[in-house]
Parts: C-alpha cells; sequence; structure tokens
C-alpha cells in the first residue's frame, strides 16, 4: 500500500474510506491512515478524528488510484457503489445480531 492510495476499510466498527499516510508491505501488521467521513455523492471529508492506526486485516478494498490531499476525496462511481454495498452489508450484519440478541431477552 503507498502512500496516498485510498481504500475501503473498518476503522472503529465502522466502514470508512481511508487514505495510506505512508508506505507499507504487506508484512506490516499495523497501518497510519486519514480517515474519511460521507459528505454528499461520492465526496468524502476528513472525519472528525482525522488520523488513525487500523490493523492491516481491517482493509476490505484497495482501490487501484492515490490522491494527494488530505482534506476531501471525491470517489468515481464504481468506487463510491462498493462504499455503499460495504456499508449496507456491515449495518445489516449488526442490526441481524441486535434482533438476535434481543430476541434472546425475551
Amino acid at each position: 500500500m503507498d502512500q496516498g492510495t485510498v481504500a475501503i476499510a473498518l476503522v472503529q466498527r465502522q466502514v470508512m474510506i481511508i487514505q495510506a499516510t505512508q508506505s507499507r508491505t504487506r508484512a506490516d501488521r499495523w497501518l497510519d491512515v486519514y480517515t474519511y467521513v460521507p459528505f454528499g455523492d461520492r465526496v468524502f471529508l476528513a472525519s472528525p478524528v482525522p488520523q488513525a492506526r487500523i490493523a492491516s486485516s481491517d482493509l476490505l478494498v484497495l482501490f487501484p488510484f492515490r490522491t494527494p490531499t488530505t482534506d476531501m476525496i471525491e470517489l468515481p462511481e464504481q468506487a463510491y457503489q462498493k462504499f455503499l454495498e460495504l456499508s449496507a452489508k456491515h449495518r445489516l450484519k449488526y442490526e441481524n445480531m441486535w434482533r438476535g440478541w434481543k430476541a434472546k431477552r425475551r
């Protein structure tokens, strides 16, 4: 993963757009990244806590493009659709877990 590479990853149990702050190899266990939250259609702004360290196993999708900016990212349509798909899948997983837990309590 090269510096500036954009990806989708799990950060604090949330699906987020991230950008690598420095180049890393596959053998590295931790990645320092900038994090981004959705702002509008395909546009992501730096999150309130813009830097994070994540496990390399939390990477979901690497995109084949880089961006030099650290305050805003605009994703291509296909990348944005992948983000929406993974966000919905992750949300559904937690909703099902919650429903199961709630059903056990009754």
